[in-house]
């Protein structure tokens, strides 16, 4: 029963002792943070080739569910920049309905996560990845910005960043001034309310006062409604998209994607909310909430969507304190869309691209990327591999490559950490640490025809090659080996592998091996896999003096 209980949504937990002094605060919140979202769900959903009522309506489906099925008291749903690359690509190569296939998918696959309880796991996904691909995402949406924020009228003919800015520079003939002047103005306004006051929101402001400006002003740039004509002011239906196994093949590596993306950001978003409140949310019914709002958007025609961190630590300076604020921030949205739509096409779309150049460079973290290139060089070399991957490829391979090499490195940094050497036993050469130490070897008296290694730290795949052509390198072969392992916390399979190579290779030597200072982890593991059975119990040993008789012992038998 009590595993059943941390899978229940924050909602219903709070729910219980609800009040109306707290409803006044989460409506307040709602509210504030919905005015917030109209901006980013429009940008966001444009620049990822959706529509604008897509965006709206993400924001208000998954933004609905993740705060009703979350594990957060205070986390905001809906489209993000992180998604915006990935979206574009997927809806090029597969259309829009690989799309919601891949976002259904993904969904499931979040679900899955939460219920096999990795939540906490994501977090240890290596900083210099995280900060790779949000970096380089940041960087290709300023790109893709570039044209709206100037006005330039030309068709693209490809996606590709090298091929976007050479068309840009061949293009800046074509540039729009009246377009110019509102992108930029939005920016300035932007950077100037920042300045004055975190509290104000500045994406809110900088869109209406840039649209009033174009309308009142006359100025001849494109807005919303030109491009798009008029906004479907209809709540979407529920579809099931047409699914088959080559779909979910060829879109199986997309929705990975899209299921990491939206596990991080949205883990990374409760993270920050926690600081800011002091509160802990639960990273495993927070995956599932993700999860079955990202197939619920899915079915209704709707983007990906994920935890919003702006949004989030929005909310949490506007007075939420339950997830009853991201439902009211959703249901405000859903009104202002079905209500107050024309509103929507008069903004100018080099508004839009300002705040969004705005949110690419806060994603670029240019202060944080030339930090870590100060980093060990192995952690430079992930960071601008998934950077470069991310702007030069797409974000699955830079994701996939990075979270990889990241891996790899991680295998060569623990083989470095655990080492392997023989012990000296010479007694005339006791060092402080040794006379410190009653169990070092050089306090004990060692047979004659004995060798004595010890391996210090964990005993994994990445320093298994230690023990190959050990006794050949000792030259004359003992009688009995033993191998300290005190200081080894815990073994893999591929460590056993080659301890058991090692043990037949000293079976067929004639040596003996014996184990001393076994802990009780690597014991359960070499229990399990039948070593102990192989080697014999009373070879293995918890202490080197206990593997010392037991040496005493074999030394007599072979007399």
């Amino acid at each position: 029963m009590a595993s059943k209980e941390r899978f229940v949504p924050v909602f219903f937990e709070v729910i219980r002792n609800y009040s109306l002094a707290l409803f006044k605060k989460d409506l307040f919140a709602g509210i504030t943070v919905g005015i917030v979202a109209v901006p980013l769900a429009l940008a966001f959903a444009i620049a990822s080739g959706a529509t604008p009522s897509q965006g709206i309506f993400t924001a208000v489906i998954a933004g609905f569910f993740i705060s009703f099925l979350g594990g957060s008291r205070y986390q905001i749903g809906g489209p993000t920049g992180a998604f915006v690359i990935i979206i574009y690509g997927i809806i090029a190569q597969h259309g829009y309905d690989g799309l919601i296939i891949a976002t259904i998918m993904a969904g499931i696959i979040l679900i899955c996560l939460g219920i096999a309880r990795v939540g906490s796991f994501i977090k240890f996904i290596p900083y210099p990845v995280t900060t790779g691909f949000t970096a380089g995402i940041g960087v290709v949406i300023f790109s893709s910005q570039i044209k709206d924020f100037l006005g330039l009228t030309y068709k693209e003919t490809s996606p590709e960043f090298i091929d976007k800015w050479i068309s840009i520079f061949s293009n800046l003939s074509t540039i729009n001034i009246s377009s110019a002047a509102i992108g930029a103005g939005t920016v300035i306004i932007i950077l100037i309310i920042r300045k004055m006051s975190t509290n104000i929101p500045s994406h809110v402001v900088a869109i209406v006062i840039s649209t009033a400006a174009c309308f009142l002003l006359g100025l001849n740039a494109e807005t919303i409604g030109d491009r798009f004509g008029t906004i479907n002011a209809v709540f979407p239906s529920f579809t099931v998209p047409e699914v088959t196994i080559e779909k979910i093949r060829a879109l199986f590596p997309a929705a990975i994607t899209i299921a990491l993306l939206a596990g991080i950001e949205s883990l990374l978003s409760a993270v920050v909310a926690d600081g800011m409140t002091g509160s802990h949310h639960k990273s495993n019914t927070e995956l599932i909430g993700q999860g079955a709002a990202n197939i619920l958007s899915g079915f209704f025609g709707c983007i990906p969507a994920t935890g919003a961190i702006a949004r989030t630590a929005t909310n949490v300076r506007a007075g939420g304190v339950t997830p009853l604020s991201g439902i009211t921030h959703a249901v405000f949205l859903c009104l202002f869309i079905l209500f107050f739509s024309f509103l929507i096409e008069i903004i100018p779309m080099a508004a839009l691209a300002g705040v969004l150049l705005v949110v690419s460079v806060d994603m670029m973290g240019i202060k944080n990327m030339a930090n870590l290139l100060s980093s060990p060089k192995s952690d430079v070399v992930v960071l601008l591999t998934t950077f470069i991957l991310t702007i030069v490829i797409d974000l699955t391979a830079a994701v996939q490559v990075g979270v990889v090499l990241a891996a790899l490195l991680f295998m060569k940094r623990m083989s470095d950490v655990t080492s392997m050497g023989k012990i000296n036993f010479d007694v005339s050469e006791k060092t402080a640490k040794n006379i410190a130490d009653p169990d070092a070897t050089s306090n004990k008296e060692i047979p004659e025809g004995v060798e004595v290694y010890e391996i210090n730290g964990p005993f994994f795949f990445g320093v298994a090659d230690m023990l190959i052509n050990t006794l050949e390198h000792i030259g004359k072969t003992p009688k009995v080996f033993i191998l300290r392992m005190r200081n080894v916390p815990a073994i893999d399979a591929t460590g056993e592998h080659a301890l058991e190579n090692f043990y037949n290779t000293c079976k067929k030597a004639g040596t003996q091996l014996v184990l001393s200072g076994v802990n009780p982890a690597p014991y359960a593991t070499l229990k399990k896999m039948h070593f102990i059975e192989m080697i014999g119990e009373e070879n293995i040993t918890n202490h080197i003096d206990k593997a010392l008789i037991r040496t005493r012992e074999i030394l007599k038998e072979l007399e």
